[in-house]
């Protein structure tokens, strides 16, 4: 077995995985998630799906991943040898190149605002912040700009290696992203009437709770963790064997959820300060959140920019973890199946990813630029989303399940019998029997049958 790059160290191991599977469906789905479906509530029901659903998927990929020591299309091939099961592996590089393809549009948003916050663009009453997303969104090349430059940014910490650049960068973004969180966290909880929005983030009204809830949970769950989409099993390949799996995840689902949460104390208390809608929907961050900042401060305008600032540079660099990890799917690819230098690799997937992301971008310009009857940027979103994500751990539950012998499953979990395997048979039971149940729920779920 050839060999391979590795992070450097547990931290690293730790920071970069957890940046792969932190990003905007932290900040900006989960509380759009929470405010739609009730609060504290719908916390605990997805706190429940993590365990029950995150952490055996997330170990399902981490098995494949640091057995095989390869990217993720070579793993699967290699434990399921000829067999049709090796194909999960390339779906999943598919999966993961056709969602950085698009997600750059939204960072580039991210970018643009962050511009925008020190520039003083994002003043104004509720109805010019409104326009104002409207004619930036729709504009032919102003996020065109702002969508390349994302990409050139994750270009640059890709072509220097796993350990120099993804690692590295890693250890300054999340104690950076932690940093931002905590400060607007506590700029929002001392705002007038912000008791109002913690009690809403942390009392649960179980009145609320219906199948639309729980189907909901469990899909942000699978969506937050970036399962499926081949990003967890190539960072598991570059973990060294002693890295004891087990803890790493519950760490990792720790560090995700914390963000989440925190996410949610950030922009809850604010929104009900100003008496804002806590249901807005994705609208959320690039309309309603300018117009609470204007209002929460209108007394310090100056405070209030600098939040906004903050926020929106919060984002960015939670964006920019999981562009990271997307892109090294494909270009560990490209690397390791056409024997391609990592620089080479790397300006494949981001020439390739930009062109989309132009793409997907226009659609917004000219309606027209569609496919299948849908926007071109709505089309990548529902269907690696709401189709590919799903399908794709499914059949990872399944492949791990009942197909991978158990006795490399315990290899894995115990570090060659190093390490006790306590939780051996509950992970067995729940990556075949739960987890399939769970992922076909959200599978039906999202395409509207139940």
């Amino acid at each position: 077995m050839d060999k391979r790059a590795n992070f450097g160290s547990r931290l690293g191991i730790i920071l970069a995985t957890a940046g792969s599977a932190v990003g905007l469906g932290n900040v900006w789905r989960f509380p759009t998630m929470t405010g739609e479906n009730g609060g504290a509530a719908f916390i605990l029901i997805y706190i429940v799906c993590v365990l029950l659903l995150g952490v055996p998927c997330m170990l399902s990929e981490f098995i494949i991943g640091r057995r095989a020591q390869a990217n993720t299309a070579r793993a699967y091939s290699r434990l399921a040898g000829g067999s049709p099961w090796r194909f999960i592996g390339y779906f999943g590089v598919f999966t993961g190149f056709m969602i950085a393809g698009y997600y750059c549009v939204v960072s580039g948003w991210c970018l643009q605002y962050v511009y925008a916050s020190v520039t003083g663009q994002l003043e104004g009453d509720p109805a010019y912040v409104t326009q104002y997303f409207d004619d930036f969104s729709t504009n032919p090349w102003k996020p065109v700009v702002w969508l390349v430059t994302f990409f050139l940014i994750t270009h640059f910490v890709i072509v220097r290696g796993v350990e120099k650049g993804i690692e590295k960068a890693s250890k300054l973004m999340m104690p950076l992203l932690f940093i931002l969180l905590i400060v607007i966290a506590v700029a929002s909880c001392l705002l007038p009437n912000a008791e109002k929005g913690i009690s809403f983030l942390f009392s649960p009204d179980f009145s609320k709770v219906d199948s639309e809830v729980l189907l909901s949970a469990l899909g942000q769950a699978f969506y937050s963790l970036s399962l499926g989409m081949g990003c967890l099993c190539t960072y598991a390949s570059y973990f060294n064997r002693d890295t004891h799996l087990m803890k790493s995840s519950m760490q990792i689902v720790s560090i995700d959820t914390l963000i989440a949460i925190l996410a949610g104390l950030m922009i809850f208390p604010a929104v009900f300060s100003v008496g804002g809608d806590v249901g807005a929907g994705p609208s959320l961050v690039f309309i309603t959140l300018p117009n609470v900042f204007n209002q929460a401060f209108s007394s310090m305008p100056i405070v209030g920019h600098l939040i906004a600032l903050l926020f929106y540079l919060l984002l960015s660099v939670a964006a920019l973890t999981s562009l990271i990890s997307l892109h090294e799917v494909s270009t560990a690819f490209f690397h390791e199946e056409f024997n391609l230098s990592r620089t080479k690799a790397a300006s494949i997937v981001t020439t390739l990813c930009c062109i989309i992301g132009v793409f997907c971008s226009l659609s917004f310009y000219n309606t027209d630029i569609s496919l299948l009857g849908m926007q071109l940027f709505e089309l990548f979103d529902f269907t690696t989303g709401q189709i590919f994500l799903p399908l794709g751990g499914f059949l990872t539950s399944l492949f791990v399940g009942w197909y991978v012998p158990k006795s490399i499953i315990h290899d894995e979990l115990t570090n060659q019998g190093t390490l006790r395997g306590r939780f051996f048979g509950i992970y067995l039971f729940c990556v075949r029997f739960v987890c399939p149940t769970c992922i076909l729920l959200i599978f039906l779920h999202q395409l509207g049958v139940v």
